[in-house]
């Protein structure tokens, strides 16, 4: 396979590099891309050194199989052609496409089969938090139709990049120190401090990206699940959590669902209160499946349960559900 990464640079970029090497994907030439500051940069992959070459309009793309682009919207819009017109199959990591009726928007463990009906050639990413949350809601759907989801999500700063991280950990120092706090990425120090907005406000008081939970959920699932979102950003350096809670059509017990997701893809029961036992994005972070804990009822609801998850939105909410979607065209005679 001829294979392309655009944005290779960024923190999605050097994540698929890593997971492409560990999971061993098949790739006979690799083609690396970036903005004119990266541009030059020099990466190892499975003993080679790649250099990165300055994304522009052209024929680049000729040739190759399949291209990750994880580069921003703006960027995914204006080479999608490029990308595309030779045969390449685009896997966009971007919110570009994803809401585009002609696009799939695919999670392999809910709706991989999806990704085999891409009349532009490009196939979706979800949003990173949408991933988490559809791997575990696909356990429950599967015993009882999901009516409504209300979801409050607590994102670390690596949700906005590399530089955001950085940023957490100069002003936890600057903190310690005594000196100003430094703040860029975000509209206030994220240190010791939790921020209600992530993305910019719409008409509705929801912000983009809670919107996106409840758009992309129901593309995703091919349903009409009704889905409530706060999305905040918490000084964790990565990995993100979301307490869920769901109602179904018909009343569910706790056990059913600890037991669905004991055996559910992409998901690992991590539920034991009373030794306690539950995920947590300290020891979380680098990992590749949805890991979920505090599987209760809802005392408020008698078709209702909640539950803890915690998933790295860079792996699994980004690179690895990028490349599992390569892989399943692969198995699936797909490309």
């Amino acid at each position: 396979m001829v294979v392309a990464i655009v944005g290779a640079s960024g923190a999605v970029g050097q994540e698929l590099l890593k997971v492409l090497e560990e999971r061993k994907f098949p790739i006979t030439e690799l083609r690396l891309f970036g903005s004119g500051r990266s541009a030059g940069t020099e990466y190892s992959f499975a003993g080679h050194k790649y250099v990165v070459k300055q994304l522009v309009h052209g024929s680049d793309f000729e040739g190759v199989d399949i291209a990750f682009t994880s580069a921003g919207a703006s960027v995914s819009r204006e080479f999608a052609d490029d990308i595309t017109r030779f045969g390449a199959v685009m896997i966009d990591n971007s919110s570009a496409f994803r809401m585009d009726k002609d696009v799939p928007l695919v999670v392999p463990e809910v709706n991989a089969a999806d990704a085999l009906c891409r009349p532009r050639n490009i196939i979706a990413n979800p949003n990173c938090t949408t991933i988490i949350m559809v791997v575990a809601l696909r356990a429950i759907e599967q015993i009882s139709h999901i009516r409504r989801v209300h979801v409050a999500t607590y994102q670390a700063a690596s949700g906005a990049g590399t530089q955001a991280m950085r940023e957490l950990e100069a002003q936890y120092r600057q903190v310690l120190a005594g000196e100003q706090v430094m703040v860029e990425k975000f509209a206030y120090q994220l240190a010791y401090n939790l921020i209600p907005q992530i993305d910019v406000f719409t008409d509705n008081g929801y912000t983009k990206e809670e919107m996106k939970m409840y758009s992309e959920t129901r593309k995703i699932m091919h349903s009409d699940i009704e889905v409530s979102a706060t999305c905040v950003r918490v000084p964790a350096l990565r990995a993100h959590s979301e307490n869920v809670w769901v109602e179904t059509e018909s009343p569910v017990s706790a056990a059913a669902v600890q037991e669905a997701f004991r055996h559910a893809p992409g998901c690992e029961l991590m539920d034991e209160p009373e030794n306690k036992k539950y995920p947590m994005p300290l020891f979380l972070s680098g990992t590749d499946k949805v890991y979920i804990g505090r599987v209760r009822p809802d005392i408020s609801n008698p078709n209702g349960l909640t539950f803890w998850c915690v998933g790295d939105q860079i792996r699994k909410g980004a690179a690895l559900n990028a490349v599992q979607i390569a892989e399943y065209l692969l198995e699936n005679n797909g490309k």
